[in-house]
């Protein structure tokens, strides 16, 4: 939510501005065919009779697979389809038969994004016709006409309107007003328009990083190497090497000392060139230096220029060939083409020393062939800044002289001058021509009006920045303003950006984050949206500690930080949020901490440790709306959704219970106590004797109970006065979980492992009982005995037959399951070990009809269970295990099982939230650029797995040497154990029963062609490698990988010891001495 937005609206006048319609072909698509109420391709704008595909020329048919150019199509369409299935067939007549019927894409928008300010005035009219003919509100039928006949829609799908009209219908009276309507379309496109501000939203870390530098000259720039090094160099020749973090690694003066009666040496700028490993630096001598980047010791420099060089530039412009650039005080722009750059600056070098450095005049450095040497006359004052840019292949400079303030020019002349100078050339062979080449260099030349563009500013340009890739030109100023301009329309700029107070000094356009960055003479920095072309985010000097006269700076993409030089050095970093590496798919920027399904608009929505609420399509996991701030700066710690399933409700650390539309982000109730709240862990709607309520738990240890009356009048709600039994008896800890069973049953469970069992009707306590811990983990000391989920099985307590069974689970410690009997006064009939880990069960799902039990723990796994006849009475064995694998890489917030399409939804603190096959096969996470069709298999990610379960190394199998209970030469003792014994057991041990250890390179090569995989890619890539896992094993023998031979290396210390031979008996000198005794001796 905006800064200054303190609350939510939960109204909005009729007052819509008209609202712009994208395209309708950008909208075309096909969403996947849908077998419940709202799913039906009638009330989805499909049309899809499978009947008619045969009547299309025999394009397709129901008695043959369809052509290879229909596979192609859907290929090209849906790139990560390799197969085409039923539905696949279906989607295809679709669209075979419809492509060319503009009808079928219109129906393809949705009815918000075609409403205009013209035909919102002719629903205005048409309310207003029913208002006076005694009809105030409308019912969906009249809704559907006026919707036709006001946005001459009149083939729409009956299906969006509906939905449409019970989007704004929340409450489900049947009826709708003028008012409803307004309401709904601008909060609708509010929360658009603020979640994608939200998407934007940037920060400085504040203050900033301070460097203080020792008294002397200002710095004259600011630059980064590749390494991330950041080089600064005074006016006095002393450069500084910093790490990224403004560490001073080294420091130097590189200019030779004069004697006192002279005038001490200067720089003006300098720049580096990585690819040899040198530095440029110009000088007020009207020199060119050349240094050792790594040592900082003099190469050679190049002298006698015409003029000082002010700006310098420096580009790689192919194999060894390069052009450094520099603006001087005449407003020339001079370029120096080298190719063969290493040859010539090795001959340089060679060259006679002036001042310790070896030099050659400009007029000697032109003589060689391998060095050109333009100089054009450009502008009417200084140049501030010069640039070339590789992408354009052009050269942009700038002065403050307002005619020629900002100028992209070519390097070379046009043809005809080039064509002149060879002539020139070809004529002038002997000294006098070779002078007068050098005089013409002394007075330089215009451009051709056809090889510049000039773009006029007024009070001329100090800084700019050009992007190719949106195709962007950014100035600024003495005037304070910054102006986008595109660089082949100089005549006027396509935007201006106002708010800085004094003269801009830097300009950097981030590409990749569509941004562009400022700073000011005040040491004011500011981001700037390049699309919506608003200031983002200000950093005045008060804030940022940043002091004195500016005199460099630099923006680092790689570190997304500004190096700003003032009296001090200062690193102003950017607050950004951890972000995801590029191969990982996130649903959101925070921890997922609840989901639900809404069956009503077959929609799921998630809910954030960062107060976000996202819809996403079911059927096609894309997503449909968002709105944040919803607690505030709270967590949303639970949902759940009221019977209709039109109207959500979350709960929030805050302590309070909002209930939305969240179709649009309305706020319509407040639901809080009076005093101090304490953190909502979770809350369901209850229906007594056709009342609805809400209930919520949490750290109050109290279960409050508010009316959900539609008469209620007050936005703000309290709640009931809480139950006798719950005052006197209820939790002495934080209650985390609540369920219900219509029609009169609800259980808490609470941290210290207990569950309650009460009347809805009465508010009386019917049984309790505390999880038990098992037997081998009594001696356990503090061990987390919390019950975070409980469910009912509602089969079982509807039915008297089921009296004696266990209608109530709840999870334990250490990965515990129990299963209670609350009917007969509350007995405990089973409990088994479901996570395989014995790690905390975080959440529990039953299928419908009770047969099938979902398990999620803290390591992200779900297990599945066969519960259908079990614990009907006393069950020491656990239930049959159906299947298990791991969905998220950290702990599961969120479990439902959604029956009549057969999938799971589940959401994780890894901020990831998705579906899965009943039968554990991955579907896709919300948010994946791609999308599926929920009835269509061949579009899921199935038999792929989320990438970072697939590296976690909680996902690696158990191994025991992995696992450090034994060595690898252990287990190699071990085969060759058995192996010995298998072959003395032999009746015929001259026949080898395995093949020989040693192997050849071409032994290798034959085994791995024999067992390679195909050589296509992607799923079916994935496909082969997984059917290969299906096959029985073969024993036939071991494979040539098999028998290599693995040994632990023993640590060596670094110095060796001679060793002593002595004891080995093989010392030459220890055994001729002693050979020698012996002979005296005898």
């Amino acid at each position: 939510m905006p800064l200054w937005k303190k609350i939510r609206p939960s109204s909005a006048a009729g007052k819509l501005e008209a609202q712009n319609v994208s395209s309708v072909f950008a909208e075309v698509g096909s969403a996947g065919e849908r077998g419940t109420k709202m799913s039906g391709p009638e009330q989805r704008g499909e049309r899809s009779d499978p009947g008619v595909a045969r009547v299309y020329l025999g394009a397709v048919s129901e008695d043959r697979p369809p052509p290879k150019w229909l596979e192609r199509e859907l290929l090209r369409q849906e790139n990560r389809r390799h197969s085409v299935t039923m539905g696949d067939q279906v989607k295809l007549r679709s669209r075979l038969l419809y492509s060319d019927d503009p009808t079928h894409s219109l129906s393809k928008l949705k009815i918000e994004q075609r409403v205009s300010l013209e035909s919102l005035t002719k629903l205005k009219l048409a309310f207003e016709e029913f208002e006076m003919g005694g009809q105030r509100s409308l019912d969906v039928l009249n809704f559907g006409l006026i919707v036709k006949k006001c946005l001459g829609l009149h083939n729409i799908n009956n299906g969006q309107i509906q939905e449409l009209f019970m989007k704004i219908d929340y409450s489900g009276q049947g009826r709708i007003e003028w008012d409803e309507f307004c309401t709904y379309m601008q909060l609708e496109y509010t929360e658009k328009e603020e979640s994608v501000l939200r998407g934007k939203q940037v920060a400085f870390s504040l203050p900033a990083t301070v460097r203080a530098l020792s008294h002397g000259e200002p710095i004259l720039r600011v630059h980064s190497t590749p390494d991330g090094t950041i080089i600064t160099v005074r006016e006095d020749g002393a450069v500084y090497y910093w790490s990224p973090e403004l560490n001073l690694k080294r420091s130097k003066s590189v200019f030779h000392e004069r004697p006192v009666s002279r005038k001490p040496k200067w720089a003006t700028d300098f720049i580096t060139m990585p690819q040899y490993n040198k530095l440029i630096m110009g000088t007020g001598d009207r020199e060119i230096q050349l240094y050792e980047l790594s040592s900082l010791e003099p190469y050679c420099q190049i002298s006698s220029l015409e003029t000082v060089p002010l700006r310098l530039d420096y580009c790689y412009t192919g194999p060894d060939e390069c052009s450094i650039l520099y603006g001087d005080s005449q407003g020339c722009v001079n370029i120096i083409l080298i190719t063969s750059v290493g040859e010539t600056l090795r001959m340089w070098k060679k060259l006679p020393k002036i001042e310790n450095v070896p030099n050659i005049g400009i007029d000697n450095a032109v003589l060689s062939q391998n060095v050109t040497y333009i100089r054009w006359k450009v502008h009417q004052d200084w140049v501030t800044k010069v640039k070339y840019f590789p992408d354009i292949c052009a050269i942009v400079s700038t002065s403050n002289h307002e005619a020629s303030s900002l100028v992209i020019g070519c390097v070379l002349p046009s043809t005809n001058i080039e064509q002149q100078m060879r002539e020139i050339r070809e004529v002038c062979q002997d000294g006098k021509a070779k002078r007068a080449l050098s005089n013409n260099n002394g007075s330089p030349q215009p451009r051709a009006p056809c090889d510049q563009t000039v773009f006029n500013v007024y009070k001329g340009v100090m800084t700019f920045d050009l992007s190719k890739q949106h195709n962007l030109l950014v100035t600024g100023g003495m005037d304070r303003v910054l102006r986008l301009w595109n660089p082949y329309v100089p005549g006027k700029p396509t935007g201006v950006l106002k708010g800085h107070s004094a003269p801009i000094f830097y300009l950097f356009i981030s590409s990749e984050e569509n941004r562009i960055f400022s700073v000011s003479m005040d040491n004011t920095a500011k981001i700037w949206d390049i699309h919506d072309q608003i200031c983002l985010i200000t950093a005045h000097p008060k804030a940022s500690l940043i002091r004195g006269d500016m005199s460099a700076c630099l923006y680092s993409p790689s570190i997304k930080a500004l190096y700003i030089a003032a009296d001090s050095l200062a690193l102003l970093s950017l607050r950004t949020s951890p972000q995801p590496q590029g191969h990982l798919i996130v649903s959101h920027m925070e921890p997922v901490l609840c989901c639900g399904y809404s069956h009503e608009f077959r929609q799921v929505v998630s809910c954030t440790e960062g107060s976000v609420v996202k819809v996403w399509d079911f059927d096609t996991g894309s997503h449909v709306f968002e709105f944040g701030g919803a607690h505030g700066q709270s967590a949303i710690t639970c949902m759940t959704f009221d019977p209709k399933g039109r109207r959500l409700v979350t709960g929030g650390r805050d302590g309070i219970l909002k209930i939305w539309n969240f179709n649009n982000g309305q706020c319509l109730k407040i639901l809080k106590k009076d005093g101090e709240s304490n953190e909502v862990c979770d809350c369901t709607y209850l229906t007594v004797h056709r009342n609805t309520y809400v209930m919520s738990v949490g750290w109050d240890r109290r279960i409050d109970v508010y009316s959900d009356s539609p008469d209620e009048p007050h936005h703000i709600q309290k709640p009931q006065p809480s139950w006798q039994d719950d005052l006197r008896r209820g939790h002495i800890e934080d209650i985390l979980c609540v369920a219900q069973c219509p029609p009169s049953l609800l259980a808490t469970s609470s941290y210290d492992g207990e569950v309650i069992v009460w009347n809805l009707v009465s508010g009386h306590i019917q049984c309790r009982f505390a999880s038990h811990l098992q037997p081998d983990c009594c001696h356990a000391q503090g061990m987390d005995t919390c019950v975070p989920s409980i469910i009912f099985l509602r089969s079982r307590a509807l039915h008297a037959k089921f009296s004696s069974a266990a209608c109530l689970l709840s999870s334990g410690p250490t990965g515990c399951i129990h299963f209670w009997n609350v009917l007969n006064g509350g007995k405990l009939l089973a409990n088994f070990d479901a996570s395989r880990f014995q790690q905390l069960i975080t959440k529990l799902a039953v299928t419908k009809e009770d047969t099938s039990l979902y398990v999620a723990d803290q390591l992200g796994y779900v297990y599945v269970y066969d519960i259908k006849t079990y614990a009907l009475g006393s069950e020491r064995t656990p239930p049959r295990a159906e299947n298990y694998w791991r969905a998220h890489t950290g702990s599961i917030t969120g479990l439902q099982i959604v029956d009549d399409d057969q999938v799971l939804l589940t959401s994780s603190i890894d901020c990831t939230v998705r579906l899965w096959s009943a039968d554990g096969e991955f579907i896709g996470t919300f948010g994946q650029r791609d999308n599926w069709s929920i009835h269509t298999p061949s579009s899921w990610k199935h038999p792929a797995v989320p990438y970072e379960i697939l590296i976690d190394p909680l996902s690696m199998p158990a191994h025991r040497i992995l696992e450090g209970e034994t060595r690898v030469s252990d287990v190699n003792n071990a085969d060759n154990s058995e192996a010995t014994s298998t072959e003395q057991k032999s009746n015929s041990p001259s026949k080898l029963r395995h093949p020989p250890l040693s192997f050849s390179d071409t032994d290798i090569m034959e085994e791995m062609k024999t067992s390679c995989y195909t050589e296509e890619h992607g799923k079916r890539l994935r496909h082969e490698i997984f059917k290969h896992t299906n096959k029985p094993p073969n024993h036939g023998g071991p494979k040539a990988y098999h028998t290599l031979k693995y040994f632990d290396i023993v640590d060596t210390p670094a110095t060796c010891e001679r060793p002593d031979l002595s004891l080995a008996d093989i010392d030459p000198f220890m055994s001729s001495f002693v050979e020698q005794e012996l002979a005296e001796f005898q």
